[in-house]
């Protein structure tokens, strides 16, 4: 994974985690990456000062973040896909397909799709994310 700072076309700056530098470019030409604050596709990498790898004795003692901070951190990112996310509810599957053949508008999608339909998208080689959402009741 590698983590890009990018900047819309009206000045906003936000990062980006991506599989790789190639999986980045794939995205932005398909308009698959937007900005969270103002929804524009029209997405650019942002100068960013390299994050050398520390091998300290202080970052190998951090400790893992607790159930709390990644129950609040959940709970920020499903804000965030609600947002900003069309809810396509059981046709994640035929919708990620349809953006991803360009029969359908680009765009940021979320909902619900079966073991079945999530391994036929992973072998056609369409990208989607899985995200183990918080409980309603903890949003």
């Amino acid at each position: 994974m590698i983590l890009f700072k990018l900047k819309c076309h009206a000045g906003h700056e936000f990062e980006g985690w991506f599989r790789d530098s190639a999986a980045f470019s794939r995205q932005n030409a398909r308009d698959q990456v937007a900005c969270p604050e103002c929804g524009s596709s029209d997405i650019d990498k942002a100068p960013m000062a390299p994050r050398p790898l520390r091998t300290t004795a202080a970052t190998q003692t951090e400790r893992p973040p607790s159930p709390e901070e990644v129950r609040r951190a959940l709970q920020l990112l499903r804000r965030q896909v609600e947002t900003h996310c069309e809810n396509v509810g059981s046709r994640f599957a035929t919708e990620a397909r349809a953006i991803h053949n360009g029969t359908a508008t680009a765009r940021g999608i979320y909902g619900d799709a079966t073991s079945a339909e999530s391994r036929a998208l992973a072998d056609d080689g369409i990208e989607f994310q899985t995200i183990p959402w918080p409980a309603p009741s903890d949003a």
